[in-house]
């Protein structure tokens, strides 16, 4: 089966891949769609022969797939408020679930510039930044936003049961149909699949209508189940959550087949976007992007959850539909920062100077790869007594952590070692692990 699916996607490519001519002469409508906890390989489009996500591959084989995206802090709030600003949590100020953005910095995120100029904004789906009373509603035209946690289970307005990724692909179909055509748009539309639900004992709640799919699928077992960081203690966040979800082969096999349904729903209401446009005849009008707020361990290590600089936990998905650029695929490493200057270069409209990301058009429209970062600044600084803060440096091929509060440094070699199972810490000599620590507060520096 798996054969044959990905097959008819090389078709639906090969049949709706678009007209190099056709270009965007104006500018352009911009959908911005975001999971919450989706790792990179969760995608068909990335070599994952167990998930079903045909929309996302179809994407992909027609737009701009990064291979190597990352978020900068792996944790829903603060990441989510580094898309919106462009920046660094040192900046952006925003390291738990209960800050807001100030009024002089939420000006130079990307809704309210784009508001400025002249875009119809809707917002769509989980906010996830400040408290509910402080979401900014008054930068939206079409506003169905809604705070932390929502149940997967939810009612239509008839009063009908609806999954929630449902309704809100719903709430999509309804902007895009009722939108002033006058005007170009920014829809943002964030999903709250495929994070779990955090006080149902079900965690990864689906929705009924995709219990089916992947009934036949293998899943293997992550490797090494208990080989969890030594420095850890056992009343760490990401191991408790690791025997909710893992802790044996059914177990392991049912979440992660319902983290993939979850994921596939989502697929679905991408479908329905891009008919919708189709008939709207807006589809080489829009840009589409599609990336996660963090990656999701599914057991590696021993570990479930996030938070942590280890690969699971930082990498993403990230794909670009862009009428005006050929379908390609880019190794550079980008990240959740880029997403703001990116959207607001894509409006024609100049990022503010307080931006820290890049703009990924110079990348795929200008090839500018040569003057491309080869690292980046990984910070987590969410105080939890179950997670411990930690910082470091993540380069393509090395990574260094330190965490403060444990004492505890790691360096890896992805090369050798890309399950991240051999710290090389202790063997380093005195030169080489101030080498490491300088360049991470210099990174530090920069950041602010």
């Amino acid at each position: 089966m798996q054969l044959h699916y990905y097959l008819l996607i090389i078709l639906l490519v090969a049949c709706q891949t678009k007209d190099e001519n056709a270009e965007v002469t104006k500018q352009p409508n911009i959908i911005f769609l975001l999971t919450d906890d989706q790792r990179w390989d969760a995608l068909g489009a990335m070599g994952n022969g167990q998930i079903l996500t045909p929309n996302l591959d179809l994407l992909a084989g027609q737009g701009i797939m990064f291979e190597n995206a990352y978020v900068t802090t792996p944790i829903c709030a603060v990441s989510r408020a580094s898309f919106f600003s462009g920046q660094y949590a040192r900046r952006h100020g925003i390291h738990g679930f209960s800050t807001m953005f100030s009024d002089s910095t939420w000006k130079d995120c990307y809704p309210e510039l784009m508001r400025e100029a002249g875009y119809q904004n809707a917002f769509i789906g989980k906010f996830g930044v400040g408290r509910p009373e402080t979401m900014p509603a008054s930068s939206f035209e079409y506003w169905r936003g809604i705070p932390w946690q929502p149940h997967y289970e939810q009612t239509d307005q008839n009063g009908d049961p609806i999954h929630l990724t449902k309704l809100l692909g719903m709430q999509c179909d309804t902007f895009l149909r009722a939108r002033d055509t006058n005007r170009p748009f920014c829809l943002s539309v964030s999903f709250k699949a495929p994070h779990v639900q955090d006080t149902d004992p079900r965690q990864f709640i689906i929705d009924s209508a995709y219990a089916d799919i992947l009934q036949d699928v293998d899943i293997p077992p992550p490797p090494d189940p208990d080989a969890y960081p030594a420095f850890f203690a056992d009343s760490n966040e990401a191991r408790l959550r690791w025997h909710m979800r893992f802790s044996d082969q059914e177990h392991h096999e049912r979440s992660v087949k319902d983290y993939y349904r979850l994921i596939y729903g989502v697929d679905q209401v991408l479908g329905d976007i891009r008919k919708t446009l189709r008939e709207l005849d807006i589809e080489n009008e829009t840009i589409i992007i599609f990336t996660s707020d963090n990656g999701f361990f599914l057991g590696e290590k021993g570990l479930a959850g996030k938070w942590y600089a280890y690969e699971p936990s930082i990498r993403i998905p990230m794909i670009i539909y862009d009428p005006n650029a050929s379908p390609q695929t880019r190794d550079e490493m980008v990240l959740n920062i880029d997403i703001a200057p990116t959207m607001l270069t894509m409006a024609g409209i100049e990022p503010p100077e307080v931006m820290q990301g890049r703009t990924l058009t110079d990348l795929y429209r200008n090839h500018a790869s040569n003057e491309w970062r080869d690292e980046f600044l990984f910070e987590h600084l969410f105080k939890h007594n179950r997670i411990p803060q930690s910082e470091g440096i993540i380069r393509q091929d090395s990574k260094y952590v330190r965490y403060p509060e444990l004492g505890h440094t790691e360096v890896f070699d992805l090369k050798k070692d890309p399950r991240e199972m051999q710290n090389l810490w202790e063997s380093l000599d005195d030169s080489s692990q101030k080498n490491w620590s300088t360049s991470l507060d210099e990174l530090i520096q920069v950041s602010k």
